[in-house]
């Protein structure tokens, strides 16, 4: 089996505790199911099985390859619209106190992330580039639209070309600028570098939190918001990718490293026609999750009751993300690296859907989540009255 590509869970600890079937007034089902989404996405690139050829078996789980961490990351970014302040940027005292509570969360996040790493298993854990990015992101709290868009731009298109710049051979049989500067076989990944060489590099994946904040300042309760999410996230994707196919056509295989690298679009290659692919399906899929979950409509209200376990999952994303690492590390390697079909992997999903789902109905907020909950009360204390 190929090394994994985990996908991470963005800290979820936004999500508020309550009744997965029936939501606190104002709470966004679809944003929780999307989640979930990405969560079983996760599960699928970590533990389903492969075929001869070292693909997924069946072959459309490669829907799950890069996609599910894009797609965690950009929630991220909605969930730190919708604490705070929602279509209003914060401001003044609630912008300083957002700031804060962020930075604590990202704290939180790197901790639990680094016991995680501890444990060995096969997984990338993509918690500690989540806690650089919360960090990264705390100018942008009380920023407007336009701010977003340019932020996540630059991100998107700088950061890949002078990140691949450096760390890409110029010519075949050639090393990169960080090799001859630091002596390593390529490719080169730094120690405890969350921002450039990780597996999840945060200056690029700060694109999609920056996005997923541009979303979140939006009526997500809007049907047309929802229609406009669909369709450019669609339009988004097929540029992206066609894009990257006809480049490749047209430099073939002799073209050097770094122009191969800068044209693909593949899984975890994180160029820029990756992430803007990246960004098109995720917001596909949160305009989609919100359409079919609207609380106005009959259908609405069926679909999310039908898939309250999935949004279940997505509220306590952080703590199923954590326990289903620590659930590999107890049954052993061999999960991820020799499964033998996709029995584990069905476990895994059942497993977390009914667990997720009882904790939600019966305990309301994971545990996780209460723990980076109240590690921010404990330092800002209770919110100023209003």
């Amino acid at each position: 089996m190929s090394a994994p590509h985990p996908s991470g869970p963005a800290a979820n600890a936004l999500a508020s505790a309550g009744d997965p079937a029936r939501p606190r007034a104002g709470r966004l089902v679809g944003v929780d199911i999307a989640r979930g989404l990405a969560i079983l996405g996760m599960f699928v690139a970590h533990l389903g099985d492969d075929g001869p050829d070292g693909g997924h078996d069946p072959e459309w789980f490669v829907v799950a390859d890069g996609r599910s961490a894009a797609l965690f990351a950009l929630l991220a970014g909605v969930s730190l619209a919708l604490a705070n302040g929602r279509q209003v940027p914060p401001s003044g005292l609630a912008l300083t106190r957002a700031r804060l509570a962020t930075l604590v969360r990202a704290g939180v996040l790197l901790v639990i992330g680094v016991v995680l790493v501890l444990l060995g298993t096969p997984v990338l854990v993509i918690l500690p580039a989540y806690a650089a990015m919360f960090v990264l992101a705390l100018p942008f709290l009380g920023a407007d639209r336009r701010v977003l868009l340019a932020g996540a731009v630059t991100a998107a298109v700088v950061s890949p070309a002078v990140i691949f710049l450096l760390t890409t051979p110029l010519e075949r049989g050639g090393t990169s600028i960080a090799a001859t500067l630091t002596g390593q076989a390529d490719p080169v990944e730094l120690p405890m570098d969350e921002l450039a060489t990780g597996a999840y590099p945060a200056l690029i994946f700060i694109a999609y939190l920056l996005l997923g904040l541009l979303v979140g300042r939006s009526n997500l309760s809007a049907v047309p918001v929802q229609l406009g999410l669909v369709g450019a996230g669609t339009v988004l994707a097929a540029a992206a990718w066609g894009s990257s196919y006809l480049v490749l056509d047209a430099l073939g295989a002799d073209a050097s490293p770094l122009a191969l690298r800068l044209a693909s679009a593949a899984a975890h290659d994180d160029s820029t026609l990756e992430v803007i692919g990246n960004c098109g399906t995720s917001i596909a899929v949160i305009g989609l999750c919100l359409l079919l979950t609207r609380p106005g409509t009959a259908a609405g209200r069926a679909a999310s009751a039908v898939l309250s376990p999935v949004a279940a999952a997505g509220a306590t994303s952080l703590s199923t993300y954590s326990f289903h690492i620590v659930a590999i590390f107890v049954l052993g390697n061999a999960v991820v690296w020799y499964p033998e079909s996709n029995a584990v992997l069905v476990w895994f999903v059942v497993v977390a859907l009914v667990g997720a789902w009882l904790w939600r109905r019966f305990l309301g907020q994971g545990p996780l989540e209460r723990l980076v909950r109240s590690a921010v009360a404990g330092v800002l204390g209770s919110a100023p009255a209003r």
